[in-house]
């Protein structure tokens, strides 16, 4: 199902190359995992302005029906700046009020607040935590948009092992 709906990938600059792995997952025709990338739209160019950029991460977000932050300390210390394009994501995803999936680049398969922007944590934003692993984050697009409308306000949680364990991870 995960295919269906368009996913925004946010991530920390240093984090490229797990995102650059999620689109090489999307593409091998011999792996079953696919989302529907929101960052095929409105494109930005190397010389555009800080406001045009923001501009465009917001109508690729408007266009998301669910995100998956790749979660490592860059990611947090980013996403709480105030000031990064990281941190603009955040807030235009509080804003519209997606389901989030932390993907722990570390492979942690818990809630790790050291990987999730204080401004998710300090609402207590409902977002799934699991680890960087394909078949998980595929088994978290297709459940967590699901759950989340009637979690709101829960703050973070995770899959219990029984999950992972099903998934034969």
């Amino acid at each position: 199902m995960s295919y269906k709906n368009k996913t925004y990938i946010a991530f920390a600059s240093e984090d490229i190359k797990y995102y650059r792995m999620m689109e090489a997952w999307r593409d091998n025709d011999k792996i079953e995992f696919s989302f529907f990338d929101a960052h095929e739209f409105f494109i930005s160019r190397d010389s555009s302005t800080a406001e045009i950029i923001k501009r465009n991460l917001r109508e690729r977000l408007k266009n998301a029906k669910q995100v998956v932050l790749l979660g490592s300390a860059d990611a947090k210390k980013k996403g709480g700046d105030g000031s990064s394009f990281l941190a603009h994501e955040i807030e235009v995803i509080k804003e519209f009020d997606l389901p989030i999936i932390v993907a722990n680049l570390d492979g942690d398969r818990t809630v790790d607040r050291n990987f999730i922007p204080k401004p998710l944590l300090d609402v207590h934003y409902y977002t799934m935590s699991v680890s960087f692993q394909m078949k998980i984050i595929k088994y978290a697009l297709d459940h967590h948009p699901v759950a989340y409308p009637a979690n709101k306000g829960k703050g973070p949680h995770q899959y219990k092992s029984s999950v992972y364990e099903g998934l034969d991870l």
